[in-house]
């Protein structure tokens, strides 16, 4: 069992008093100041959700950042509204992006028909590298 102390006093002289909202309440003995428990919900590493941002800024949609970072489509969304950030509106280009290794970068980078036309960003994810390629589209 944790070891709980009062947030008002910081006394470890406290008992259970009753469940409320599917939590522990608790009444400390000291200063008399009942308080419940904080939920204890899994907490996601910064790193992801500053790519997340990233990739959002970037113009890949959440379904894609959730399949490429492994984090809940709907996380990404509350990060977008809790930061309020907001992707700029790009009409005139269309983000592709791939997952490589380091030796595919390589590779790809090495012929330079892959860099015509087209800006990118390579951003680092673990052991691997992601390529954002911004390509002009077409007029018809």
């Amino acid at each position: 069992m944790k070891m709980r102390f009062c947030p008002r006093c910081k006394s470890d002289d406290i008992t259970k008093s009753g469940i409320v909202k599917e939590r522990q309440r608790y009444h400390c003995k000291k200063c008399m100041y009942h308080f419940s428990v904080e939920k204890e919900g899994k907490s996601i590493d910064p790193y992801y959700v500053i790519k997340a941002l990233q990739l959002h800024i970037e113009g890949v949609t959440y379904r894609e950042i959730e399949r490429i970072l492994g984090v809940s489509h709907v996380s990404v969304m509350n990060w977008v509204k809790k930061y309020k950030i907001k992707a700029p509106e790009n009409y005139d280009y269309h983000p592709t992006y791939k997952v490589l290794t380091l030796t595919e970068l390589s590779t790809f980078m090495a012929n330079p028909l892959n860099l015509r036309n087209s800006g990118m960003m390579i951003t680092e994810l673990g052991d691997k590298y992601m390529m954002i390629k911004w390509e002009r589209l077409k007029n018809v």
